[in-house]
């Protein structure tokens, strides 16, 4: 059974007018490692740690500033949200098509509230808290590129045709801003569409980026503000002592006009200092660790990187199977091909390193929670391919196969492919990560025994499903298994108000 919504009645929840406040009991576990009756053992510890959560309810007027807005998924994610908030249907071969947000984590998936009369209940995700409602963002941003979101659009040669027609006078209007370009840090081949640039010195572009972030609040008189790089893929950053490894010398080095400080990082500066959440949506190392100092001293959210949409999601998952089954992947070989601007810009070999890092890391921590599977430092063999072949346009391609050792020295081949429609998956995920990194900062927590309420740690693990290569706090374990994190994601919004983990135990019928 689906219900719409709900509410939580309990003596650990309490709902005010601004706020929902819960008492929440984390129960948890300690491993140490102790000399008991002369040899050390591993001692396991249950353990359960009271939490105070409150959450503000007042849903604010949200903008969202796109780097990359006129790109395949700037144009496409706008066209959407337009599509739904006018109720747009269209023509297509296969009948009429209604606008929906399928492929949203917060808009389109469900989570289980308990059971009635033997019938399992399942709610909308976008019920557990309070949301922006994704018709009501207002959508900016910039780009290197002159072009309309309507000419964007068609250039972009994702939506169908009948669609775009409707939606062109909503959009030729909407035209980004110019953009920050710098040409070593991205292929050659997209210097024709650089014709609408930021001058200047790198302190220049980064006061001209603020600058353009409060005439974008003032002018749309939007609360608050998320900014979000959906740009070209960029060539990794040299991290260098002196240069980037401290907020110090990363503040200095853009005062100096380093060169190695590049266009995303300058962006992300710009909104640490301003105070407004950054994404960062594609491979690159943004978040040098002078950026991640920077936005912690300043408690400002940071995210990332690069969005898991086709071929890593299916492999976070598909990985995590197979271990956690007890069947040994040995190697790991995945193929893409695709057709638009990234593709173009990933046939450089600087920027494909990019993609192929974040793309690569991702079944390491599902391959070291198996020691009977593999020694320490073993590791599948893991190699990523991308072509640039332009006929297929968005509609890329992606094959793998995983091969493994079964029972008795037996050998387990799978072979998946996969079309993935990119700025079509890509889209839903953009709107995820924007409305929950503003959720996120309406929360507020405290342990037992902590003074005062604050807020989350500022480099934002709670978005890791959304991301392939997650940004986690210096310390902290990288979990990249799809189904964890979403089970984290889910069950941190569970204890705002008040609800125990999705165990999956089911006692009552035992």
């Amino acid at each position: 059974m689906f219900i719409e919504s709900f509410k939580v009645e309990s003596p650990n929840v309490k709902y005010t007018e601004n706020e929902i406040h819960s008492v929440y009991d984390y129960e948890t576990t300690e491993v140490v490692h102790e000399n008991r009756n002369g040899s050390y053992q591993w001692i396991v510890k249950p353990k359960t740690v009271k939490y105070d959560f409150k959450t503000d309810t007042r849903v604010p007027k949200l903008g969202v500033m796109l780097v990359g807005w006129g790109g395949n998924n700037g144009s496409t994610l706008t066209a959407g949200v337009i599509a739904n908030k006018e109720g747009i249907s269209w023509a297509t071969k296969d009948g009429v098509q209604q606008a929906n947000y399928f492929g949203s984590l917060t808009q389109a998936s469900s989570i289980r509230v308990g059971s009635y009369n033997g019938e399992e209940i399942y709610a909308p995700f976008k019920s557990l808290l309070p949301m922006v409602n994704p018709d009501d963002v207002v959508f900016g941003g910039w780009d290197i590129s002159d072009l309309n979101l309507a000419d964007a659009m068609a250039r972009a040669r994702v939506l169908d045709i009948d669609l775009q027609k409707q939606l062109r006078p909503y959009m030729e209007h909407l035209v980004p801003l110019p953009g920050i370009y710098d040409p070593d840090f991205i292929a050659a081949n997209q210097g024709s569409r650089a014709n609408s640039v930021i001058k200047g010195t790198k302190k220049e572009q980064v006061d001209h980026i603020i600058k353009d972030m409060r005439e974008f609040k003032e002018k749309n008189k939007v609360d608050k503000l998320v900014v979000l790089w959906t740009a070209n893929t960029e060539r990794y950053s040299d991290v260098v002592v002196g240069l980037n490894d401290t907020m110090e010398n990363l503040l200095a080095s853009v005062e100096k006009n380093e060169s190695e400080i590049s266009p995303s990082t300058l962006y992300a500066i710009a909104c640490v200092l301003e105070g407004i959440p950054f994404i960062n949506g594609s491979p690159q190392n943004t978040f040098v660790p002078g950026l991640i100092e920077l936005a912690m001293s300043r408690n400002c959210l940071i995210g990332g990187d690069d969005f898991k949409s086709g071929q890593t999601k299916m492999k976070s998952v598909l990985v995590d199977f197979l271990v956690g089954a007890g069947i040994k992947p040995t190697s790991i070989v995945s193929y893409n091909h695709l057709g638009n601007n990234d593709g173009m810009n990933l046939s450089a070999p600087q920027t494909f390193r990019s993609k192929e890092i974040s793309k690569s890391n991702v079944v390491d921590d599902m391959v070291a929670s198996n020691g009977i599977l593999f020694e320490p430092g073993e590791h599948p063999d893991h190699v990523v391919v991308i072509k640039y072949v332009p006929y297929v346009a968005d509609s890329k391609r992606a094959m793998d196969e995983y091969t493994s050792e079964i029972f008795m020295g037996g050998k387990n081949t799978i072979v998946m492919h996969n079309t993935c429609e990119d700025s079509l998956l890509a889209a839903p995920i953009i709107l995820d990560l924007v409305l929950l990194a503003e959720l996120s900062t309406r929360i507020q927590f405290k342990a037992q025994g902590e003074g005062k309420f604050h807020s989350f740690h500022p480099v934002a693990t709670i978005l890791s499903f959304l991301t392939k290569a997650p940004l986690v706090p210096p310390g902290t374990p990288v979990v990249n298994a799809l189904s964890k994190q979403r089970a984290m994601l889910e069950n941190i919004l569970r204890a705002c108000v008040g609800l125990a983990p999705e165990n999956n135990m089911i006692l009552e019928y035992k």
